[in-house]
């Protein structure tokens, strides 16, 4: 498939904040709408959109002022994930939080258990909007219900897909990449060894989610006890028990020692590692498509992650994040919120957002919608996130994962993981490492919430 122009969004890396994440534990974009309207009641939304993402975050907001004469949402970008948290929680401790926050899938325990939050379907029904709720994505929605609604409102949903340079594939004499992990392994090596590119692989910024937890879900092991603390706060990590998992990272450490894996440096980010040519492929989310579309001079394409040898792949999990609904507002506000969030919600709505940023629609309906459209058939790899996400039935080592304080958690991960690609640690023992520091952070944060 050759490149294409498109409107889309680079998603900034998912760079996680740690100590955001402990310290809620009690808890930019211009002014959009018509200014002239100044009798309109504001309706204040705290984001972390930023560059091209903010363009289209803006557009949203305008389409919904001007949709409407009775409130006005106010965006403000407020940085990435962990800054717009650390900014919620000071201004929460004074009185002067939003009405609502985009916070990321990571955080949801976190904002859940902060005392802080109305249930978005709460705020719907009281307000009079009649949202399907099992028309969300299962994946998407499974993610934030609790007993059988979703706390938050999915809002920028992703998940990782296999970015390839079709070029690099056809010279060393490959159609495609392998569905396996072992044929990958071959194709990759065979590109080393006649040449074809400089590296055939960048490391992706966030590993940890797509070639560590997305790999763990999609070969169906469980990362954790409790359904990956989907069953209760009692829940500790057992990823370091997978051979899978260790044999995952075993590979990744071979892979760059052998050249074959490369990490980002010298002022290039990943995503430009496989745009410029230099690097064969790229394991990244479908938000991507925006920086691909427009950087790769080549003919390129993507397809599904790889599976082990003899395992039927599961579902992979969710990224992005979600709109949450604070307290200590007033009546009117809320109306406005409710009245936003079910714009959002529209199958209209949602396939404007998907088609302007590379976030998969959160409802079937929407889904449906761009499919009737003939969307898919003019851009194919948009539609291999939707595919993989709702493949099978999610089990409890699929459905995503729901760790107190996951940030710092995964934060510990990396720098252990870190240690594997120095060759201070092996594989099974920065992953023990990794398990048992993380248990106690999950000890810490099940003490501080199991009474509420």
């Amino acid at each position: 498939m050759t490149a294409k122009s498109s409107i889309g969004v680079r998603v900034g890396r998912r760079i996680r904040s740690f100590a955001a994440g402990a310290a809620l534990v009690t808890l930019g974009l211009a002014n959009s709408g018509d200014a002239s309207a100044a009798n309109r009641v504001k309706i204040e939304w705290w984001n972390a959109a930023g560059g091209r993402l903010a363009e289209i975050t803006n557009k949203l907001i305008a389409d919904f002022n001007a949709s409407q004469d009775k409130y006005e949402v106010v965006g403000i970008g407020k940085g990435n994930y962990e800054e717009t948290m650390a900014a919620m929680v000071a201004a929460y401790r004074v009185h002067q939080q939003p009405v609502l926050i985009q916070a990321a899938e990571r955080g949801f325990l976190t904002m859940y258990n902060s005392g802080a939050i109305i249930p978005v379907p709460e705020l719907m029904e009281k307000e009079g909007y009649k949202i399907d709720w099992n028309d969300f994505l299962a994946p998407v929605a499974g993610f934030y219900l609790v007993d059988g609604k979703p706390a938050a409102m999915p809002f920028n949903s992703s998940t990782p897909i296999f970015w390839y340079n079709a070029d690099h594939f056809k010279a060393a004499g490959f159609d495609k990449p392998g569905e396996t992990w072992q044929e990958l392994d071959k194709q990759l090596g065979a590109m080393k060894e006649k040449g074809v590119s400089k590296c055939q692989m960048a490391l992706a910024n966030d590993f940890y989610w797509s070639l560590i937890e997305n790999y763990a879900a999609i070969q169906d092991q469980p990362y954790g006890t409790k359904a990956n603390g989907f069953g209760g706060l009692d829940t500790e990590f057992t990823f370091n028990k997978s051979p899978l998992v260790v044999s995952q990272v075993a590979r990744l450490k071979t892979w760059l020692d052998a050249g074959i894996l490369q990490i980002a440096g010298q002022g290039l980010s990943p995503d430009q590692l496989f745009t410029s040519g230099t690097c064969s492929t790229y394991v990244a989310s479908t938000a991507a498509h925006a920086a691909v579309e427009s950087g790769a001079k080549f003919n390129w394409s993507a397809t599904f992650l790889p599976h082990e040898e003899g395992i039927e792949p599961k579902n992979s999990t969710i990224g992005g994040g979600a709109l949450w609904v604070l307290k200590g507002k007033s009546e009117e506000e809320y109306a406005g919120a409710a009245a936003f969030l079910n714009f959002l919600a529209s199958p209209k709505t949602q396939v404007w957002w998907s088609k302007q940023t590379g976030y998969v629609p959160v409802t079937n309906a929407a889904y449906e919608q761009a499919k009737s459209e003939g969307y898919f058939k003019d851009h194919p790899t948009r539609e291999i996130a939707i595919l993989q996400l709702t493949r099978g039935t999610p089990t409890d080592n699929s459905r995503g994962f729901r760790f107190g304080n996951h940030n710092q958690s995964m934060a510990l991960l990396v720098e252990e993981i870190q240690a594997v690609w120095t060759g201070q640690k092996t594989p099974q023992q920065a992953l023990d490492a990794a398990a048992a520091r993380g248990n106690q952070i999950l000890r810490q944060y099940e003490q501080l919430h199991a009474a509420k």
